[in-house]
């Protein structure tokens, strides 16, 4: 079987220089056990897919930049009946942070979501009353990488209207309240493989700032995580990553309650190196797909 572990054309616009490259120890890993796999671009057209029985999306992060042509990809590979992990129908889902609304339909528990659509004129400050006049965060419902991501107050409201107004001629955009939480105790992250729970840590921003992710200066924390925690991650992974090789939930703690901020089922950095048996994880879980098809 011939395997594509698909990445993007790395541009420095998404990595950190302080984080291992976990494709590369991927790649390798799975070798060591046999796998026929190598790396493949996404949107590089060199590539023939037809040439592989198998493709893993790890790291397309450029994809919300390229959005169409990133569904003419899936789109391609579809009529070329070439299997994706994670399948294709839940990778377009995931793509568009309108699922939030799917989710909370189902009973569970999200950040509370506005959208709004694109062509929309809004005044910020309403949204800043709707919430309480607590602080808000803004960014496409097409995003990743903190693209295009505002956090708004009072003193910046005024500021950051006219600049939202340029960008929702473009896109749809989501409100969402701005979690104290974050800042104070962090976010969760937990990894499932194949649905089974695999590892977690806590993501905290540099001092100053709100955004969590490593490449933006934030520091990672193995954990292991309370028992309710770790139950309320599940349910989301067992009502909407089915048939997934891999789902990172990523969530805060408000009021003793777990709240989903994203359901990552697209290229999520999985923290491979934060846990021992983190690669076998990967590894039995992929196995497991292969072999129930």
């Amino acid at each position: 079987m011939n395997i594509a572990l698909v990445t993007y054309h790395d541009k420095g616009a998404y990595a950190s220089p302080t984080v291992a490259n976990e494709d590369d120890t991927l790649l390798h890993f799975l070798k060591t056990k046999g796998l026929n796999i190598e790396k493949a671009i996404w949107n590089d057209t060199h590539v023939r897919w037809e040439d592989y029985d198998l493709a893993i999306l790890k790291s397309p992060w450029d994809y919300f930049d390229l959005i169409e042509d990133f569904y003419n990809w899936l789109a391609e590979l579809k009529s070329k009946n070439i299997r994706l992990l994670n399948p294709i129908d839940v990778v377009k889902w995931n793509a568009d942070k309108h699922y939030l609304h799917d989710i909370e339909k189902a009973g569970l528990k999200v950040t509370p979501s506005i959208f709004i659509g694109q062509g929309t004129h809004i005044d910020l400050k309403l949204y800043l009353d709707k919430f309480n006049g607590k602080q808000l965060i803004i960014k496409p419902c097409v995003s990743g990488g903190s693209k295009n991501t505002f956090k708004v107050t009072a003193v910046n409201v005024e500021e950051v209207n006219p600049k939202l107004d340029l960008l929702l001629q473009q896109e749809d955009f989501i409100i969402q309240p701005f979690l104290t939480e974050i800042e104070e105790e962090g976010e969760w992250s937990f990894l499932f493989f194949g649905g089974k729970f695999s590892h977690a840590l806590l993501k905290k921003a540099k001092a100053g700032d709100f955004r969590v992710q490593h490449a933006l200066g934030g520091t990672i924390h193995p954990q292991s995580p309370p028992q309710n925690l770790l139950e309320d991650a599940q349910k989301y992974v067992d009502q909407f990553a089915k048939g997934c090789l891999y789902a990172r939930v990523d969530g805060t703690v408000v009021d003793q309650k777990f709240l989903l901020m994203e359901l990552e089922l697209i290229e999520p950095f999985l923290f491979l190196d934060t846990f021992e048996n983190s690669y076998e994880n990967y590894y039995q879980a992929l196995l497991q797909l292969l072999t129930s098809k």
